[in-house]
């Protein structure tokens, strides 16, 4: 018999799934570069998604609101080219 079985419960394997997606956004330093107001977008979008699907709590949502953000004001200040 050969079965795949998840080691972690369905639940959280979509969250992490989930917020894994929503980083590669925040790092995504092309993104971030060359449209800030797209990157910072899409964080805002994957967050509300994670936040209508029940994946995240309404803290979680709020704090990955807060994150997307402060990434987007590091990023309109200039902060990829000050390194």
């Amino acid at each position: 018999m050969n079965t795949h079985e998840s080691p972690l419960p369905p639940d959280l394997e979509v969250k992490l799934r989930a917020y894994d997606r929503w980083h590669r956004v925040l790092d995504d330093y092309s993104l971030r570069m060359d449209n800030p107001d797209a990157y910072h977008d899409e964080l805002l979008c994957q967050a509300d998604d994670m936040d209508r699907l029940g994946v995240v709590t309404w803290h979680e949502w709020r704090e990955l609101r807060i994150e997307a953000d402060q990434a987007y004001l590091r990023a309109v200040a200039g902060a990829d080219y000050h390194g």
